[in-house]
């Protein structure tokens, strides 16, 4: 599963669209942008069965999906040339990008040196699962200063379920020998949770374990939204329907809730979420929110293949949104193509009346267009199928989020929101012991104190029990012809 790192886009410097037919017509002009580059595409040495980017293998058929060293080289070429800014990203992702060797690593860094410009700096950063990571690996990346994200999505019951080798085989020690490997050589790294049908059931349990046995201070949690047909094959961009896999939306907005109220209590300032950071930004007002899904508009995201194809967006790497190849036509020009500027507007400009009313839109922004594919209450299309859980989330975290914004606006750390809600709570548990036992709970439930919180505790709600055993993985495209 691949997504944007962590690293904050700059904004960009917008000038006024272009009237040109031609859709490679430069429409603005980016200080900077963000290239997500595969350099083996699709292939990977996992079976991860919700990844959507191991279908991609179909597109370069007959391919060794191997970036030569000429496409390396003009890769980070162009990408120095069009930043006008003194930090350049150069992000590595896949399917699995340490199948390269580190050789190839060393002739980047190389290029890197070689086209840098006067006081131009580097943020190197990979995505790994983790589990090819060895000493001298994590010395080169240390050596480097490497960001390197690692892919878990929980403890070993929840991680095995959909995380697995080829052969069905859970992948979680693999991934946890690669982890301290990481942390032995000091090397920077973050968290990426996909959060999918069941995982999302055991928000806590995903999330103290990160904390706790893993040890992380950044966590990403990724929603894992595939969209299948009528017959439950993946359909990518024409599906309209989410798969068994597939997170729910409420589901998705109650996990990001339990978090939160966790963290809000607890880890404000020491554990760094990267959704609840990138509200805390929109609630600031901002310019970006850290996170393209929550910005406004988009298309500074881009894709780059193996062989030089870049396509609108990871999560778009589909013919009809491939902007060009890189060996044909500069990056930077191609970024800031009138067909990129476009694609990134339609972000804001195609939402339906139902979402430019919401209360929350500021927030949310719609999320990803790739998520687009419900209806409105009102029967008009193009809906977040995540709508529901992010609009209870953004509308739970509102009140102490406002908190986190003014300490900061003040000059003071977002942490002040914490004793605030420690007060707020003990002043609910006061207020539930003196209630009588048939008056309304003081939580606002409607219910009596006495079936409520009148106990001393709320009755736990039903939980599925962990999974057992590792799941299957994903079936090959040509396998399900």
């Amino acid at each position: 599963m691949s997504t944007q790192s962590t690293r904050e886009l700059p904004w960009p410097s917008v000038q006024s669209g272009s009237t040109g037919a031609d859709p490679l017509e430069r429409a603005w002009s980016p200080q900077a942008f963000h290239v997500l580059a595969k350099p083996t595409g699709a292939i990977c040495n996992l079976g991860c069965s919700y990844c959507f980017f191991l279908d991609k293998e179909e597109l370069y058929e007959g391919s060794r999906f191997h970036m030569s060293d000429e496409v390396l080289d003009q890769y980070i070429r162009q990408l120095i040339e069009a930043h006008s800014s003194p930090v350049v990203t150069i992000a590595w992702q896949g399917g699995e990008p340490t199948l390269m060797g580190l050789d190839f690593y060393r002739r980047a860094i190389e290029i890197q040196d070689r086209y840098r410009k006067p006081g131009m700096t580097f943020e190197n950063t990979i995505q790994t699962n983790g589990t090819l990571l060895t000493d001298e690996w994590c010395e080169f990346l240390k050596e480097h200063d490497f960001l390197v994200g690692i892919s878990i999505d929980g403890p070993q019951p929840l991680h095995d379920v959909h995380r697995v080798t080829k052969r069905g085989e859970g992948t979680f020690d693999k991934v946890m020998r690669g982890l301290r490997l990481l942390q032995k050589h000091e090397v920077e790294y973050n968290v990426l949770t996909t959060v999918n049908a069941v995982n999302g059931d055991f928000p806590l349990e995903v999330y103290r374990f990160l904390r706790d046995e893993v040890g992380t201070t950044w966590m990403q949690f990724i929603p894992v939204v595939e969209r299948v047909d009528e017959h439950g094959n993946p359909a990518y961009l024409n599906g309209m329907i989410a798969s068994d896999r597939s997170v729910g939306g409420e589901q998705f907005g109650k996990f990001l809730s339990i978090i939160f109220d966790e963290w809000v209590r607890n880890d404000v300032g020491t554990i760094f979420v990267q959704t609840f950071e990138a509200a805390v930004r929109n609630w600031m007002g901002l310019g970006s929110s850290g996170m393209c899904v929550f910005n406004e508009t988009c298309g500074l995201g881009v894709a780059l293949e193996h062989n030089g194809d870049l396509y609108a967006c990871d999560h778009f790497v589909e013919p009809e949104h491939l902007i060009g190849n890189i060996n044909d036509v500069d990056m930077g020009d191609l970024v800031a193509s009138k067909r990129q500027h476009t694609f990134g507007m339609d972000k804001r400009d195609s939402l339906p009346q139902f979402c430019l009313d919401c209360d929350v839109r500021f927030a949310c922004h719609g999320e990803c267009p790739k998520n687009r594919f419900i209806e409105t209450p009102d029967g008009d299309p193009g809906l977040n199928y995540l709508c529901a859980g992010f609009k209870d989330f953004f509308h739970h975290v509102d009140e102490p989020i406002r908190i986190m914004a003014e300490a900061i606006k003040g000059g003071r750390e977002a942490d002040a929101v914490m004793p605030v809600m420690k007060s707020r709570d003990e002043a609910f548990e006061s207020a539930v012991r003196v209630a009588s036992r048939n008056d309304p709970c003081p939580c606002g439930s409607g219910e009596k104190t006495k079936r409520c919180h009148g106990g001393g505790q709320t009755v736990a709600a039903e939980q599925p029990g962990m999974p057992s055993g590792p799941g299957r993985p994903r079936t090959r495209v040509r396998d399900r012809r």
